[in-house]
């Protein structure tokens, strides 16, 4: 009886599984319709083991399927969702401008209202968004940058002389600028976002969450004590409190008529004045303006510049290491301008007569996009094209890093000149495929910062430095971690340039 029990139980079991491997199969192909895609998909996993062993890799063969389709957009499944990956740049601008609740969300990650929260400013919708963005305006002024500038040299030489003395000491071995580039970007954004409100114990807590939560990022999602994913949510939870407490701080010294000194401090000055303005007037505060909804956007703040500008950093000491004429105009360019021997700061005047310098950086950009690829969900069904209606619940991913090499010329070449020459303007000609920033009502409110930081550091880095990489097989192969970056992690020999190094 029990044996034929057991047989019954596995046949119920093992026709329950082909059942859901069935339904499955067919809710993906109905999904999927015309588009290029697998045949088949592992039930619930889908192609996720193949994405998380190589993801650039996997997502160059998502390109290759819309590309050679025709159509511009490919499909996939994974964990459960079904996936439209878009390397058409007017595909992905149709996707851009429909940010809204009747068609699409941005997450920044498939799993981004667990690791950011459900509050986070890139789940925010028209008017609430709207109003929230210009309350961030006040962060990325002249004035701001001009300010972040001077903290972000003294951080940038700090660190470039380190790894300098590093070099020497190691008999001129080469060395891999990742995670010093890395800790280079955490300490210049802790420094520039919320410095003044930071002592020595919570900038160790941040350094140490952060380092947590980007190691969860890329994990498999699974939110269960013991795993990354979980560890990365409850890091992220504890960033966000960190700087909730350094926005209630800074909305005491503002209110008490204190002048800016960081990032936090330049959006807190207004925002303190309205929610003075409304209580005077009976009025409760303005909505985003509680120190967890201040702490919450600081920390989208910290990830985006942290790991994007890393990403970029390695990327131009790659470019620029093989293209040593476009270092010679750089270095050509800021030394009339500015000489370490000055011992004095770059100042916004001189990073803004650096016209070729910064071509390079938004080359740079296009070229090694940090974030390749922008993840949606669809909240509702949208007609992508006339044959193709995008199905709710499915995860769109718009490929940034595709759109860098379309339409421009050679784009496959690195050429400052494209953003520089007066009479190529392939910034205006072609400005729908630089989408390393987005586009629509959720483009990059922070793209101001990036391009000035990474100017002033390729300014910095090419007159106090001579570099050269350490080229092994498949060093500039990309890594998602979860920005791009080159396998080898940007390995280069450095030795001092300049007769004298800058004491700031």
């Amino acid at each position: 009886m029990v044996d034929v029990d057991l047989r019954t139980a596995a046949a119920f079991v093992a026709a329950a599984v082909a059942l859901y491997f069935l339904v499955e199969q067919l809710s993906y192909h109905r999904k999927k319709g015309a588009l290029p895609g697998p045949p088949l998909v592992v039930p619930f996993l889908g192609s996720v083991v193949h994405m998380v062993r190589d993801p650039a890799r996997y997502w160059e063969v998502k390109a290759a399927q819309a590309k050679e389709s025709g159509l511009g957009f490919a499909a996939d499944w994974l964990f459960g969702y079904f996936v439209v990956f878009i390397r058409d740049s007017e595909l992905s601008h149709r996707v851009f401008a429909n940010v809204r609740p009747d068609a699409f969300q941005l997450t920044g990650h498939p799993f981004g209202r667990k690791l950011w929260g459900a509050d986070n400013i890139i789940y925010k919708f028209g008017d609430e968004h709207k109003e929230l963005r210009r309350r961030i305006a006040p962060n990325f002024t002249s004035r701001a940058l001009s300010t972040y500038a001077a903290i972000q040299q003294r951080v940038i030489l700090a660190h470039l002389r380190r790894w300098l003395d590093r070099s020497a000491a190691a008999g001129n071995k080469s060395m891999p600028l990742l995670v010093p580039f890395r800790d280079m970007n955490l300490e210049t954004s802790q420094a520039v976002f919320v410095g003044p409100y930071l002592t020595e114990e919570t900038t160790e807590m941040l350094r140490k969450d952060y380092n947590i939560f980007i190691g969860g990022i890329v994990a498999v999602p699974v939110d269960l004590p013991g795993f990354a994913f979980r560890r990365a949510r409850l890091a992220g939870e504890r960033l966000s409190r960190l700087l909730a407490e350094c926005a209630r701080e800074s909305k005491a010294r503002m209110r008490a008529g204190g002048e800016p000194e960081c990032l936090a401090d330049y959006g807190i000055q207004e925002m303190v004045r309205h929610i003075d303005e409304a209580a005077n007037a009976g009025l409760p505060p303005p909505a985003n303006t509680a120190d967890e909804n201040v702490g919450s956007y600081l920390f989208d703040f910290l990830f985006a510049a942290q790991d994007n500008v890393t990403s970029l950093l390695c990327s131009a000491v790659s470019a620029l290491e093989t293209h040593p004429d476009v270092v010679v105009r750089v270095r050509a360019e800021v030394a009339p301008v500015w000489s370490p021997e000055s011992s004095e700061l770059i100042t916004a005047e001189m990073i803004q007569e650096m016209k070729y310098t910064q071509a390079v950086a938004r080359e740079v950009v296009r070229h090694r996009p940090p974030g390749p690829l922008a993840p949606h969900i669809a909240l509702q069904p949208f007609q992508l094209t006339e044959w193709y209606t995008v199905p709710k619940g499915a995860m769109v991913f718009p490929s940034v890093y595709e759109s860098s090499f379309q339409g421009f010329h050679s784009p496959e070449t690195f050429d400052p000149d494209r953003f520089f020459s007066d009479s190529r303007r392939e910034d205006v000609a072609y400005k729908r495929n630089f989408l390393a920033f987005g586009a629509g009502a959720h483009q990059c409110v922070g793209q101001r910062y990036a391009l000035y930081h990474l100017t002033l550091f390729i300014a910095l880095f090419v007159t106090v430095a001579e570099f050269q990489r350490d080229r092994t097989e498949g060093c500039d192969d990309l890594l998602y971690v979860p920005t791009v970056v080159p396998r080898d992690g940007c390995a280069v020999y450095l030795k001092q340039r300049c007769a004298s190094f800058p004491s700031l």
